[in-house]
């Protein structure tokens, strides 16, 4: 079993030692984050010294943090690229065979990027349309349930969550609310798999961020 982390660290302000207990603690291999800085990747480097980390000064980075080594490369997109980790069996002992990490952020309705957004996933579209899975796909897409963005990548990929809630006989969990501290009341941070089964996903608080962290076992 793998146990993979995806985080929005909100402009790079999210407390470094809770970054770094939340690694420790669950024994993540895996760690994708969103709106990356230089001080959270020197924490993610520190603990977890391969993939790839792109912060930018001004926090809007990404990057995926291994524990192990693997390629990681830019995915092309309007706004921002997407970031695609491709762990191999020889690296990665609990694998079968090549499984691949998609670091996503599309961008936020409303901001001045907001009519990129078709752009975006149009470009996902066609790369899961070219390059088959087994994948996992995560990160923060700015996109409820109910929204375009996140009903046509569902139109190719599964929702993880929603797969381990419906197991418990429950609603998945809510990801983001309007400050740190507040109640989440947006679920738009997400995990969407092809060919992999997702074994639990859970919502756990993240100290400085606005998102709270998605910790998924992936079977």
């Amino acid at each position: 079993m793998l146990r993979l982390i995806s985080a929005n660290l909100r402009h790079g302000g999210a407390d470094p030692a809770a970054l770094e207990d939340l690694i420790a603690r669950e024994n993540a291999a895996i760690v994708a984050v969103q709106e990356l800085g230089p001080a959270l990747a020197e924490t993610l480097g520190r603990m977890l010294p391969h993939g790839k980390l792109e912060p930018t000064p001004d926090g809007l980075g990404l990057g995926v943090a291994l524990r192990r080594p693997a390629v990681v490369e830019r995915l092309p997109l309007p706004v921002r690229d997407a970031r695609v980790a491709r762990l191999e069996a020889e690296d990665w002992p609990e694998l079968d065979g090549r499984i691949e990490i998609l670091n996503v952020h599309i961008a936020a309705p409303h901001t001045r990027d907001w009519h990129r957004r078709g752009g975006q996933v149009a470009g996902l579209e066609a790369y899961l349309e070219k390059v088959p899975g087994p994948r996992v796909l995560v990160g923060d897409l700015n996109a409820t349930p109910l929204w375009p963005v996140y009903r046509r990548l569902v139109a190719r990929l599964e929702d993880g969550a929603r797969i381990v809630a419906a197991r418990a006989g429950q609603p998945p969990r809510r990801t983001w609310g309007p400050t740190e501290g507040s109640p989440r009341v947006l679920r738009i941070d997400h995990v969407l798999v092809d060919a992999v089964d997702v074994h639990d996903v859970r919502v756990v608080s993240l100290p400085g961020s606005d998102h709270s962290a998605l910790v998924v076992d992936l079977a």
